[in-house]
């Protein structure tokens, strides 16, 4: 079995942006799940233990000592994440909040450029200040930029927008991106599901949690106090998010080069797709963990677990799609019947973003290079061709 990773999200935005507000509310809705942070220079620190040290005004830590993405190499990065990787630390998710003036591109290769086998790129989060976004542009051109390598986009501060004007705000930065999943929200209360599974508190042991101290009361009239069904309705207006999620089961294996047509393909604002692929008698012995975060894609093939059925399982999750066109779609990559055959060479596709396979295949096996491969234009296997750093310009 793969050793389960940690998503690292790079949460960006100019000053004012409201990048800190959303944090604190990911802190407050984590649910049970433990978030690290490296926050604005080259601090890190474990969420929950700040806020059992009881700063719980505060989620955020500033050393002094300038941007991120221009005080720290990729080394350098890589020690504060190895810090947060430790499985002592139980971390479930790791945000880095970027300074107000940083360059979400650098940080982003960054990211892919680590060399910490227990992460996983989970997106570029940048918060725009809805009503001040005119204003923004025009001080700061490069935020243009940013949109177009941005995963997701928080319209923050929509609660202030003048009556009608949210549509044609949400059409003008959509405009501005690279097919990335555009959500509104009030103070940063976009739903965590976006970004991270939030685990049950009673999963956890040992120090308490922040969810821990929020929900010993009964409830504080902000924020629900069982987190169940209770909290949909009781802070439903609190998460003015508007996205979409679709679950999508199959029974039967997928073709791999249908599924990767539709990868490819997939359609402007699907954020995440996260689950398991079963491609049946082209490789029996494995399922294949999928993770696609913007233009990141990642296969990782695993055993199947004894006793699990062999299942495609996927959750796909994003802003402003057909879920049902999507869905229709998924279920054109079923295998039809036993007339409806792929062949093996069709796992390629697959398999080029798969990491590191060991142990390498000698040429002509399965999992061995396609002919002609090798001359370094292969794309790397962790993320999709479009989210190679070079489309990162710095």
């Amino acid at each position: 079995m793969s050793e389960p990773q940690i998503p690292v999200v790079v949460l960006a935005g100019f000053l004012g942006s409201g990048k800190t507000t959303l944090l604190n509310h990911l802190l407050h809705s984590s649910r049970g799940s433990r978030i690290g942070a490296v926050v604005n220079d080259f601090g890190s620190i474990e969420i929950d233990a700040m806020a059992v040290a009881g700063r719980l005004g505060d989620s955020t830590v500033s050393l002094g000592n300038g941007c991120l993405c221009c005080a720290v190499d990729v080394g350098e990065l890589d020690g504060f994440l190895e810090q947060l990787t430790r499985p002592a630390a139980r971390i479930d998710v790791i945000v880095i909040e970027a300074s107000g003036l940083a360059e979400p591109e650098e940080l982003v290769r960054m990211v892919l450029a680590s060399e910490n086998r227990r992460i996983v790129y989970g997106g570029l989060v940048e918060v725009v200040d809805a009503v001040e976004f005119e204003a923004t542009r025009q001080r700061h051109p490069e935020i243009d930029r940013h949109l177009a390598v941005a995963d997701l986009v928080v319209l923050n501060k929509a609660d202030r927008l003048a009556t009608g004007e949210l549509p044609r705000l949400r059409e003008l930065v959509s405009s501005r991106t690279d097919r990335a999943a555009v959500v509104h929200a009030s103070f940063g209360r976009i739903d965590p599901a976006l970004l991270f599974e939030r685990k049950p508190v009673t999963e956890r042991f040992g120090q308490l949690s922040f969810d821990d101290l929020r929900t010993a009361p009964a409830g504080d009239g902000d924020h629900p106090s069982d987190g169940h069904g209770h909290g949909h309705d009781h802070g439903a207006d609190h998460l003015h998010s508007g996205y979409e999620s679709l679950a999508f089961t199959s029974g039967a294996p997928l073709h791999p080069r249908r599924l990767m047509d539709f990868l490819d393909s997939r359609p402007e604002g699907l954020y995440r797709i996260k689950g398991y692929v079963d491609f049946g008698a082209l490789d029996p012995a494995n399922r294949y963990e999928v993770h696609a975060v913007g233009r990141f894609l990642r296969f990782s093939p695993e055993p199947w677990p004894a006793g699990t059925p062999r299942t495609t399982q996927l959750v796909l999750i994003g802003s402003g799609f057909d879920t049902a066109a999507l869905e229709k779609e998924l279920h054109g990559c079923r295998l039809s019947g036993p007339g409806d055959i792929p062949e093996e060479h069709t796992m390629w596709g697959v398999l080029r973003y798969v990491a590191d396979p060991e142990p390498a295949a000698a040429p002509g096996e399965y999992g061995a290079p396609e002919p002609g491969a090798g001359d370094g234009a292969e794309p790397d296997a962790h993320r999709s061709p479009d989210a190679d750093p070079a489309a990162y310009p710095g």
